[in-house]
């Protein structure tokens, strides 16, 4: 876990990063990214932005339109690190203590920030923790039949505190709240270009609206109303929207990797139950766990990937990827087993 830098040790941080600080941005351009961050202009006098998750990033750029071509936009997880085993560098920690925005998910995983922002210099900066916006919509974190609980999770109910599942930016009807929020925050800092970024929040909410109208008709239309995942499952705020129900080896933020021989043997019986075609991973997954319960089932069954957005790259965004582009992909995924 990260340890609180004192404002003494921060104060020397910024210090020596001021002097290699302008030829590190001067020689950055529109795309590019160092160690910690994608840049759209690193010109000093534009709006400078902190991003924790690619969804933030890009709904920022999203809402920014054409001024993000001016603007500072930083991605902190952009080598396609997990939300949930990230720790910010010195220079994560220095790029936030000076940002004019930052926006975290505020999560059980966002433990580190509390003392990152009790050591930011620019006292003028805006925050947006995303889970607060939504306030009571946000679902603790569910332990479902058949699922394996960590060994943490096995201790009496007196001894834990309430976790809230993360995975809030899987819900297109979030993701509309939240961009929201996002416009409203950029237009109090830049007021000049508000018309402009109320404009550009108009148009892609429309968008996310298409594309949740689009799977509600899907699974409206179809006969298949549960998924069964051999992986973790952050999908929660996605299936609750459509009235979907899910079956998984571990929760969402599970730090699990190998499944117990009771989870293998209820999800397998879970896909005769179900007469299931297709059992569901997450992107980077060996297939392991899922092969096992194939396995176990004794049925042909096909493996399907589903994007959880956690782990996307500069190398992915450099090729085009975009929330909206990502939870298309799911889509077309869903739509070639539902329809």
């Amino acid at each position: 876990m990260y340890k609180k830098l004192s404002l003494l040790t921060l104060s020397i941080i910024l210090a020596s990063a001021g002097v290699t600080g302008c030829a590190s941005q001067t020689s950055a351009t529109a795309g590019s990214s160092s160690s910690a961050d994608i840049s759209e202009n690193q010109a000093s006098d534009s709006l400078n932005i902190v991003c924790t998750i690619f969804p933030e990033y890009d709904w920022v750029k999203q809402i920014l339109g054409d001024k993000a071509e001016n603007a500072e936009i930083t991605y902190l997880l952009d080598k396609g690190l997990d939300l949930h085993s990230f720790q910010p560098t010195a220079d994560d920690i220095m790029k936030i203590s000076a940002c004019d925005l930052f926006i975290y998910v505020g999560g059980e995983s966002d433990g580190w920030v509390e003392d990152t922002l009790a050591d930011a210099v620019n006292d003028n900066m805006k925050v947006i923790n995303l889970m607060e916006i939504l306030g009571d919509s946000a679902k603790t974190e569910e332990i479902k039949e058949g699922m394996q609980a960590e060994e943490e999770e096995e201790d009496s109910e007196e001894d834990k505190e309430t976790e809230y599942d993360e995975h809030i930016w899987l819900s297109l009807k979030n993701a509309e709240i939240l961009c929201t929020e996002i416009e409203n925050v950029i237009s109090e800092i830049d007021p000049a270009n508000s018309a402009e970024y109320k404009s550009n929040l108009e148009t892609y909410i429309s968008q996310l609206d298409a594309l949740d109208n689009d799977f509600q008709s899907l699974i409206d239309s179809s006969s298949v109303k549960a998924l069964v995942f051999g992986d973790r499952f952050p999908f929660r705020y996605f299936t609750d929207d459509y009235g979907l129900d899910y079956y998984a080896a571990f929760a969402g933020c599970s730090a699990e990797t190998e499944a117990s021989f009771e989870t293998i043997k209820f999800l397998a019986d879970k896909i005769n139950e179900l007469d299931c075609d297709t059992i569901f991973t997450l992107e980077n997954s060996d297939h392991s766990i899922a092969d096992t319960i194939i396995s176990t089932s004794g049925k042909k069954v096909n493996i399907a990937q589903l994007n959880s957005l956690q782990s996307v790259s500069e190398s992915d965004i450099k090729n085009g990827a975009t929330y909206l582009s990502l939870m298309q992909k799911n889509y077309d995924v869903l739509k070639g087993i539902f329809s």
